[in-house]
């Protein structure tokens, strides 16, 4: 779908998912991560950088176990993760759209949890090239863990911690030769029906994940 025919969509309030892609798990349990692999940390910053076209090709659990991990997986003992969160609320939910379905990614089973048997990756943007992309990530704030914030603190709080979660994944992409590229020009609204969020849940930021086109 163009960009226009989705930016037509969006102001009229009918941005919808597609029927999924084959049958959708209830869950997936992700292998164990790979954490002695990848470039050294200079190298990996060396080769940063934004793409917007992406090969159709599907990641493989193993690199979608590393993805998330690095991501915003625990890291250690008590629960802590591989991105900061303001207090340790860890209120930035991850949010995975693939063909078959969406999932929430729980850090403390290193799992898949499915939230919807639609295609939302056209959803999760306005760009045509997140239609085809194998994977689109989602981050959601959830402010009911974020009552030690003040209100009007809270979205640049969990913003700042997306952030963090959202260079995590551009560094993973550069050490295992993925495509990927933040995106902010996005139909909220259109997300949060999708993903059924409550009103204590706010959309921040989405981001494409795959191979580089050929």
């Amino acid at each position: 779908m163009s960009t226009i025919t989705k930016l037509v969509l969006g102001v009229m309030g009918q941005l919808r998912p597609r029927p999924a892609k084959g049958d959708a798990r209830k869950s997936i349990k992700l292998p164990a991560p790979d954490k002695r692999g990848g470039l050294p940390l200079m190298q990996a910053i060396g080769k940063r950088r934004s793409s917007r076209e992406f090969a159709t090709r599907p990641l493989p659990l193993p690199v979608l176990s590393g993805l998330l991990w690095a991501a915003y997986g625990v890291n250690r003992r008590g629960g802590g993760r591989t991105a900061p969160s303001a207090l340790d609320a860890q209120e930035v939910d991850v949010y995975v759209a693939l063909p078959d379905g969406a999932y929430a990614y729980d850090a403390k089973t290193h799992s898949l949890r499915l939230v919807a048997a639609s295609d939302l990756r056209r959803v999760t943007g306005y760009q045509d090239f997140v239609d085809e992309a194998p994977l689109d990530l989602v981050y959601v704030a959830d402010h009911s863990r974020m009552r030690m914030v003040p209100v009007g603190q809270r979205e640049s709080y969990a913003s700042a911690a997306a952030g963090a979660i959202a260079q995590n994944v551009y560094l993973y992409a550069a050490s295992a030769g993925l495509a990927t590229v933040i995106r902010a020009w996005i139909d909220r609204s259109a997300i949060a029906d999708a993903l059924g969020l409550t009103h204590d849940q706010q959309v921040l930021l989405s981001q494409t994940v795959g191979y580089p086109k050929a």
